[in-house]
């Protein structure tokens, strides 16, 4: 018997920051992929957070508007306040 089996790509989530950047532990845990910033530090020391496409390790490495994230199984991207938004 075969069986097919159909990769599904997971859906890229988009987070939105009201500052010209956040750092990468900071943004793990505001769209809730870790629980803590302990848990952040050690899966980025881990080489387990890609950023862009190339393992980032670290911690504090400052992700903007448009920067993609890869992390167990989901992919984020960075998206901005807009402009009517911010009241400019």
């Amino acid at each position: 018997m075969k069986v097919r089996v159909k990769r599904i790509l997971p859906e890229e989530q988009s987070v939105s920051i009201t500052t010209e950047f956040i750092k990468l532990e900071s943004f793990l845990k505001l769209c809730n992929a870790v629980e803590s910033g302990g848990m952040a530090k050690n899966f980025i020391l881990n080489e387990e957070v890609k950023v862009n496409g190339e393992v980032c390790t670290m911690r504090g490495k400052k992700l903007r508007p448009g920067d993609r994230i890869s992390f167990d199984g989901n992919l984020y991207r960075v998206e901005g306040a807009s402009e009517e938004d911010s009241g400019q």
